[in-house]
């Protein structure tokens, strides 16, 4: 989706085509990628956690492409500091009227978690067709993730397939919470315009900020985790900004 500016063209893009459809990696995305994944791993973890952020990113950015795509929509897609976007055309939306216009916004909207939640399933199906182990964990004791195992001395693959599961189902689960702009937050703002067309905005976006809010505290306190704790007071302020500016 869109949540942030595109960044500029640099002369250190990647620049290549899927599908019929551009996608250009900024160089920043690189560097993000690896001040994230970089904490108690070695070079190789390194290495396999930048690949799990490309390949699951670029999925995600791939099926908000496909589901527009699939309304008429041609869009192209930016890898950058803050994950992805896929950008449509400026006259998306624009031009559509109907009652059916908030349903294609939403599925849209979806068609990204949706695609990294595939891309998960099948992950744990390869690894048990392998011979491997597959079983639900409890990331942080709260949330239930599935994990691999494949046994043997080599535990290269143990780390892809587990940095797989984890950006794809755990990230994929926090990009539906209903703070904008993450897509949870496109689906609750479309939501609230289908049953309240003149105040949808606005109550969504104090749901976001609510939101926001308490999972910046949940995740300094209860997960310890500084750079959750940021995002989410960082998408909280930000709505509230849209708010001061226009209401």
């Amino acid at each position: 989706m869109t949540p942030f500016r595109e960044p500029a063209p640099s002369n250190l893009d990647l620049v290549f085509t899927m599908f019929g459809i551009q996608i250009r990696v900024h160089p920043l995305f690189w560097l993000i990628s690896l001040l994230i994944g970089v904490q108690g791993r070695d070079l190789n973890g390194i290495l396999s956690w930048i690949i799990t952020v490309f390949v699951s990113i670029l999925i995600h950015e791939l099926g908000h492409s496909f589901a527009m795509r699939y309304y008429g929509q041609d869009s192209h897609i930016v890898l950058y500091s803050f994950g992805g976007l896929a950008i449509p055309k400026p006259s998306f939306g624009y031009q559509r009227s109907g009652p059916n216009r908030h349903s294609h916004y939403i599925l849209i909207a979806l068609a990204g978690p949706f695609a990294g939640f595939l891309l998960g399933g099948l992950i744990c199906l390869i690894v048990w067709a392998l011979g491997g182990v597959v079983w639900i964990n409890w990331l942080y004791d709260m949330f239930p993730m599935p994990a691999g195992y494949f046994y043997g001395p080599n535990q290269a693959p143990n780390v892809l397939v587990n940095d797989f599961l984890f950006v794809n189902v755990f990230w994929g689960l926090v990009n539906l919470v209903p703070v904008q702009p993450l897509d949870g937050g496109h689906v609750s703002e479309h939501l609230h315009l289908i049953f309240n067309p003149l105040n949808g905005r606005f109550h969504a976006l104090w749901l976001s900020i609510f939101t926001g809010v308490l999972l910046a505290i949940l995740a300094f306190v209860g997960l310890q985790s500084i750079y959750m704790s940021l995002m989410f007071g960082y998408l909280a302020y930000r709505s509230y900004q849209v708010v001061r500016a226009n209401y």
